[in-house]
């Protein structure tokens, strides 16, 4: 090996199956990384003796020097704490990663505010529009969004970052070479080349439903306010959430229909207390920041006739007869607003059924 330094043992040690944060601690304990590493060949103790058994068969066929320049190769960098880019938000956490896998430019986690858009895979259309347009104001406010990467919510407020101008963060639950969901991977493109990916494992880790817990505190303990879109009662999203509160950071909720299983888990964190995000300008206030920046990226809302119709369209599902009734109009000129509408992204139509998306 080249590399002088011990990040090649701790590749190695975090490469183990099963491997996670508090494991790494333990074999870490007293010892330097090749002396970890030596240990966990001997047979480390105070693991499960299966967790021991693995990890001696799997170092004894591992090449430290080929698994390092892998990464070199890869472009990933190593970082550990103290490092210039590692995020200090992550200084004095209760459960500090050992060492992070970054692709991307480190700074956005150490520079400027970072706020968390988070929320259900199992989002409806409107969850999704909202995670978009909260990712790209916060964005062109100048606000880091950091989120997962999963599909649903997470996805949408990444793909509203990339427009805003801003580097987003993505924490994600594999190694960088893993894309998970396969069906964003050209989404995992865009964030490590505009903003930066991170992940505590190293190349080559899939994804196993244990580490997932495990990312989403470091989404948390990087953000300054976490905000959740949506969320069922229970989830990944809820998690999060207590992550976030034990580490004392504001959480902010979407309010949602009361009839919608996608907004049960934030409708109880508005009745719990969390302030409601019910826009981007919610959510400077909350960080302390000019809310003007919001009313500069807004785009206005329609006025005159266009405007009444958009009104009477409401949040809830309303068909053109119900919508014309509700403004005592002809259902052509009505029809013609709504389609005007729909174009300029005010409304979305599905089935003759008309919902307002913003």
């Amino acid at each position: 090996m080249n590399e002088r330094s011990e990040r090649p043992w701790l590749v190695a040690l975090a490469s183990l199956p099963g491997m996670g944060p508090a494991r790494l601690a333990i074999v870490l304990d007293g010892r330097s990384p090749e002396e970890a590493w030596a240990h966990v060949r001997d047979g480390a103790e105070r693991v499960p003796e299966h967790v021991a058994a693995r990890w001696r068969e799997r170092s004894a066929v591992v090449d430290v020097g080929s698994l390092w320049q892998a990464h070199v190769d890869a472009g990933v960098r190593v970082l550990r704490p103290g490092d210039e880019g590692w995020p200090a938000a992550l200084d004095d956490d209760p459960e500090p990663p050992a060492l992070l896998f970054a692709r991307g430019e480190p700074a956005v986690a150490v520079e400027g505010v970072r706020v968390a858009i988070i929320g259900t895979r199992r989002c409806s259309y409107s969850g999704r529009q909202v995670a978009r347009d909260l990712g790209h104001e916060l964005s062109a406010a100048g606000i880091s969004v950091v989120s997962g990467l999963a599909l649903g919510i997470d996805g949408a407020a990444h793909v509203g970052a990339l427009t805003g101008g801003t580097a987003p963060v993505g924490v994600v639950a594999t190694g960088l070479d893993v894309v998970y969901p396969r069906r964003h991977r050209e989404l995992w493109d865009a964030i490590g080349a505009k903003g930066l990916l991170l992940s505590e494992y190293p190349l080559g880790v899939w994804p196993e439903r244990w580490r997932f817990p495990a990312r989403n505190r470091i989404i948390a303990a990087l953000s300054d306010v976490v905000v959740v879109v949506e969320s069922h009662a229970v989830g990944g999203s809820m998690h999060t959430v207590e992550s976030a509160l034990e580490r004392g950071r504001l959480v902010m909720a979407v309010p949602g229909s009361v009839r919608s299983p996608s907004s049960a888990g934030t409708n109880a964190l508005l009745a719990a207390g969390s302030p409601p995000a019910r826009d981007a300008t919610d959510v400077l206030v909350a960080l302390g920041l000019d809310p003007e920046v919001q009313h500069r990226i807004a785009p206005p809302a329609p006025d005159g006739e266009a405007g009444s119709v958009l009104e009477a369209v409401g949040w809830e599902p309303a068909t053109l007869e119900q919508i014309a009734d509700r403004i005592g109009a002809p259902l052509g000129p009505v029809a013609v607003h709504l389609a005007d509408l729909e174009g300029t992204g005010w409304v979305r139509q599905q089935a003759g059924w008309y919902e307002r998306v913003r």
